[in-house]
């Protein structure tokens, strides 16, 4: 049964980290001081297990050490969102905004520690709200001086945004606007505060207008705070309004009453455009172009000719095609794509220094166009894509990069590959065997399971096949009472068929119906007996695994709950914890001294199903051992929570020593 399976595995003290491999790569780099391998095996060990607070603060504060307190930032702000309670790194996330300039969330993060009773956050909270709290006032009287700067306007919705006073932010983001409509970075700013305020009819105007035309950089920024549809018709009209001289506005409007069929529409706001920008020839092709499909030759045939005329070949070409005239012949001058790659990969060096992975991403796709060879841009490519979490995509740029000439990019580009592949495969397998002594039955029991499951990313669950053997050596278990507690021990083959839901911050549920078959002599042998279950799984970790670098207190914690068809529907429940001391490394080996608290109850009150233990125990690994295997032993001290009608003595003591092994292919 998978739920006592689990069970001992856990109560034994033994846990499968497939990360182990890559991080002890880790630590041994972060030791030696080599900061970028380290770096790309943290990122590597989060690819296996996203959900490691230990790991992504680890890789924070080597971020930090590089000189990466963007990235740092990204990293401590996941940790926090996967462990709310975790107020030192709630801190750390704070202080790392403050120092990029994202005072508004310093401030935020602050001002929830200040008000859990943080002293710390409380000062720091002051720190931060003080000068702007200052600052707004001094602009207040500024503008009491001087009402039509829009520069005090500016200034004073800064600062009122940083504090979040949203209304009074975008009060004056649109006074400034009204003042510099020219000024299209003024524009985004309404449009992001009304969006932080939650209305995204408001907002949708503002963000349309500032998306088109403009400096390039505003206009990336509005796009990426769009929703993922295309405007609407009614949306184009009211960002025209807020911003009438935007000719890429007006431009891309026409276009979008062209598609609809709507030629009359389409050529009164080319007409519109052209009117505002004679120079804007491609409005101009192609409102000649609508004129002369109504049969207004006379109008249309200036237009076009001046297109001709223009020195735009490609244009040109593009009027000639429509008037059935003969090309022109032309010599294309290119920049040469060695300057193009360098270009692209300093921008997209700069990029990724500022957290701008989108950016970062374009860049490095328009170096690799130009030099397609560069192992190097591909390694890039790989986790640029990792970090934002397309895994499909980083997989294909891992794959090519793991055949460079170059043995270090080849190496890291393969273990990116191998960690990320599994994950992405429509079928993978995984197996795992748990032998193990115990004193207390005086016998060694071995459980395994190969278990084969399909992964579709349109499907919430993954279907799976499993083949499960539990056994033990003596074929009985010494007791007081019963010979072989079928419970420890069925000497059976469980063949069945389940689903399981995708792992959910460290919660997973699944279900599964099979038969058990009987291995062993007897009236059960061969025979194959019906078997249901199903449950719910949440495990977390905190602080230094066994993997760590540095030695340091962890603590882990298991919570489940199994339904069982041969135990007559029983429902059981079990809260598993370790929590103790990971030592330094000496030599080759790696080991923890942990205390065990374990609860276990069922909803029938079967008194083997309900009991307490507590006891020592040591966990261990060589580093030359493959990454899924480590020993164990522990010394346990149980003491049964249901008396009436047990056979057992009340309490109960059991040495229990055992190895757990798993892969996954």
């Amino acid at each position: 049964m998978l739920f006592l399976l689990t069970l001992l595995a856990w109560s034994s003290g033994v846990a499968s980290d497939p990360s182990w491999a890559v991080l002890d790569r880790a630590y041994k780099a972060l030791k030696a001081r080599q900061y970028d391998t380290a770096i790309a095996a943290f990122q590597e060990a989060l690819v296996i297990s996203p959900g490691r607070v230990d790991v992504r603060k680890d890789l924070a504060y080597t971020y930090l050490k590089t000189g990466e307190p963007v990235l740092a930032r990204e990293q401590f702000a996941e940790v926090v969102k996967l462990d709310a309670s975790d107020t030192h790194s709630a801190l750390e996330y704070g202080f790392l905004c403050y120092e990029t300039k994202q005072t508004a969330e310093a401030r935020r993060t602050f001002n929830r520690l200040r008000k859990a009773g943080d002293p710390a956050a409380a000062q720091a909270f002051e720190n931060v709200d003080r000068p702007l709290r200052e600052g707004i006032a001094r602009w207040n009287q500024a503008l009491e001086l001087a009402p039509d700067n829009f520069s005090n306007h500016e200034e004073l919705g800064r600062l009122a945004e940083q504090r979040d006073e949203l209304n009074l932010a975008a009060e004056q983001f649109e006074l400034a606007r009204r003042l510099r409509p020219d000024l299209h970075y003024l524009t985004l700013d309404v449009g992001r505060v009304r969006a932080a305020q939650g209305d995204a009819a408001a907002a949708m105007p503002y963000l349309v207008a500032a998306s088109r035309g403009g400096e390039p950089r505003t206009a990336e920024r509005a796009r990426a705070l769009l929703p993922s549809r295309y405007p609407y018709v009614y949306e184009f009209r009211q960002a025209i309004e807020l911003d009438p001289n935007n000719v890429d506005l007006r431009r891309e409007l026409a276009y979008l009453y062209l598609e609809m069929g709507n030629q009359v529409e389409a050529e009164a706001a080319f007409t519109e455009t052209v009117r505002l920008a004679p120079d804007d020839l491609l409005s101009v092709a192609q409102l000649g172009f609508l004129e002369l499909a109504r049969g207004d030759r006379e109008a249309a045939m200036p237009r076009l000719e001046r297109v001709m005329a223009s020195g735009d070949e490609e244009l040109a070409d593009r009027v000639r095609t429509v008037l059935h005239l003969p090309q022109t012949l032309k010599q294309r001058t290119e920049t040469p794509r060695s300057q193009v790659s360098v270009e692209a990969k300093t921008l997209a060096g700069k990029s990724l220094e500022k957290g701008y992975l989108q950016d970062a991403l374009k860049y490095l796709r328009i170096a690799h166009e130009n030099d397609p060879v560069d192992f190097d841009l591909m390694l890039k490519l790989g986790w640029t894509n990792n970090m934002l979490h397309d895994d499909r995509e980083a997989v294909h740029w891992f794959r090519l990069a793991a055949k460079s000439p170059d043995p270090k990019i080849a190496d890291e580009a393969s273990h990116a590959y191998h960690n990320l592949e599994p994950g992405l495969a429509r079928f993978s397998t995984t197996a795992w065997i748990l032998p193990f002594y115990s004193s207390r039955w005086n016998d060694l029991f071995a459980y395994g399971q190969v278990k084969t499951e399909y992964k579709s990313r349109s499907l919430p669950f993954r279907p799976y096949l499993s083949v499960r053997v539990i056994g033990d050596a003596r074929g009985q278990a010494d007791s007081p009472v019963f010979a072989a507690p079928q419970y420890l021990s069925e000497s059976s083959f469980i063949v069945g068929a389940g689903v399981a839901t995708k792992m959910w911050k460290g919660m997973m549920g699944w279900s599964e119906a099979g038969w058990a078959i009987g291995y062993r002599s007897g009236p059960n042998a061969g025979h194959a007996l019906p078997d249901y279950r199903g449950g719910v799984a949440h495990t977390r970790a905190w602080g230094n695994s066994i993997a760590s670098e540095t030695g340091g207190t962890f603590f882990e914690s298991n919570l489940d709950g199994v339904y069982l068809s041969r135990y007559g529907w029983d429902t059981l429940g079990y809260v598993q914890t370790r929590t103790g001391y990971t030592m330094r490394e000496a030599g080759p080996l790696r080991c923890q001294l942990l205390w065990n608290a374990n609860l276990t109850v069922d909803t029938q009150k079967q008194p083997w199903a309900n009991y307490a233990e507590l006891g020592p125990g040591l966990r261990f690994r060589i580093r030359q051992m493959p990454r899924g295997l480590m020993f164990s032993v522990n010394y346990l001290r149980g003491h049964y929570l249901v008396q009436e009608g047990n056979p057992y003595p009340p309490s109960f003591t059991d040495f229990r020593a055992g190895l757990w092994y798993a892969f996954t292919r």
